[in-house]
């Protein structure tokens, strides 16, 4: 069972509150399932469906088409590589292989002290400066 905090509940309140139909809140909803865990659990998927009457499988649809959501643990610092055409002809993939290689992971994997967590992603929108990569929530560009 998944129990949201005191705080996330405040929070859950008011965010139910702008939505007239209440599965419009089912992003917000991830949002703080996975910052209070981590990642969203598939316990806070069925609460969520809970809360907003669809089912737990549609909260994982949703969960799971969206690449800024993350349905298993991942480390403290989430690195991502844009790995589309103008970041790839600039050697983004030399550069993911050789940030894997130093981190001792293959793509998709966290290290064992759950610090780092490397993903490729589809576009990071910033083409004109690649290769690039985010690091958590900042992007670093001409790589």
């Amino acid at each position: 069972m998944f129990v949201f905090t005191p705080e996330s509940e405040k929070e859950i309140e008011t965010i139910l509150a702008k939505y007239p139909v209440k599965r419009s809140a089912l992003l917000p909803l991830l949002h703080l399932a996975q910052d209070q865990a981590g990642y969203v659990t598939p316990e806070a998927m069925e609460e969520i469906g809970e809360r907003l009457d669809v089912s737990p499988a549609y909260v994982e649809s949703v969960a799971t088409f969206y690449t800024m959501f993350h349905t298993k643990p991942v480390g403290e610092n989430i690195i991502l590589f844009c790995h589309n055409i103008s970041c790839k002809l600039l050697g983004a993939d030399d550069l993911l292989a050789y940030t894997a290689n130093k981190l001792g992971i293959e793509v998709g994997g966290t290290t064992p002290d759950k610090k780092f967590t490397l993903l490729r992603e589809e576009c990071l929108a910033a083409c004109c400066g690649g290769p690039m990569m985010r690091i958590n929530e900042t992007f670093h560009e001409f790589l």
